[in-house]
């Protein structure tokens, strides 16, 4: 074991988060910071907003692991690659995976800044970090339904809103088509993004429960007018990390 993965274990936390594109400011006042680069397995991330480090802070009494930023495979990387995080934290200890992202919105229901918890997924990226092997993975409950009782506690605790719907992974860089949108309208997707599919199932192949949510960063297109764009995307989610960082204090003691 490598010095910065005995420093990560030694955190003894047994919640991981992991923070999608302008949600680095959920991590806050962390006791240490480790670069991804100290983990041979880890990519280099390449997108801004992805800080590219674990950082070990306490949630309102909580250990808690963040990983800060994650790779794409539209970075050229792999689904093994994508998902070497999510192997760190589990050697780490953790036990329990929170995954955010930043997504577009497909339900008309939503705006951008909601947070909504992912219930299930639709994974569109034709991958899976579960290639290789016959590891016949039961997904029928990929997002844990006692964590989402915790976290749905925990925002009618504080008044938050919290939308709830499935989240349809793509593999990008670029953003969807309005005819795109409308078949994902008719797949039953609420929200799409470039991440967590993957990385949330590696984590329950490891038999780590996992709670997801993605932060509303724009409408998809066909859904509002306006041109979509990555600058957008980091000031509405850096706008709304705030909001987050209030119900992971609310939660956390409950998990």
């Amino acid at each position: 074991m490598t010095e910065s993965a005995e420093i990560l274990r030694n955190w003894r936390a047994e919640i991981g988060v992991v923070l999608g594109s302008g949600l680095n400011s959920v991590a806050t006042n962390p006791l240490e910071t480790i670069s991804y680069a100290e983990f041979s397995g880890i990519p280099k991330p390449s997108v801004p907003g992805h800080r590219g480090q674990f950082s070990l802070c306490e949630v309102a009494g909580v250990r808690v692991i963040f990983g800060q930023g994650r790779v794409h495979l539209y970075e050229r990387r792999t689904a093994g690659e994508v998902t070497s995080i999510i192997r760190v934290l589990a050697e780490a200890g953790v036990k329990q995976l929170i995954l955010t992202n930043a997504a577009g919105a497909i339900n008309k229901k939503f705006n951008p800044g909601d947070w909504m918890m992912i219930t299930d997924h639709i994974n569109l990226t034709g991958t899976s970090p579960l290639l290789g092997s016959a590891n016949f993975l039961d997904l029928s409950e990929c997002y844990s339904a006692e964590m989402r009782k915790a976290f749905t506690a925990a925002a009618n605790g504080i008044g938050l809103k919290l939308q709830r719907g499935v989240y349809a992974a793509v593999t990008g860089p670029q953003y969807e088509t309005p005819a795109e949108v409308r078949m994902l309208q008719r797949m039953g997707a609420d929200a799409v993004g470039m991440s967590t599919v993957i990385e949330a199932i590696q984590a329950r192949a490891l038999g780590l429960e996992v709670a997801a949510f993605s932060c509303i960063t724009n409408l998809a297109a066909g859904v509002s007018a306006t041109k979509l764009s990555h600058e957008e995307v980091l000031a509405t989610g850096s706008a709304a990390a705030q909001t987050f960082s209030h119900l992971l204090s609310a939660a956390l003691p409950a998990l």
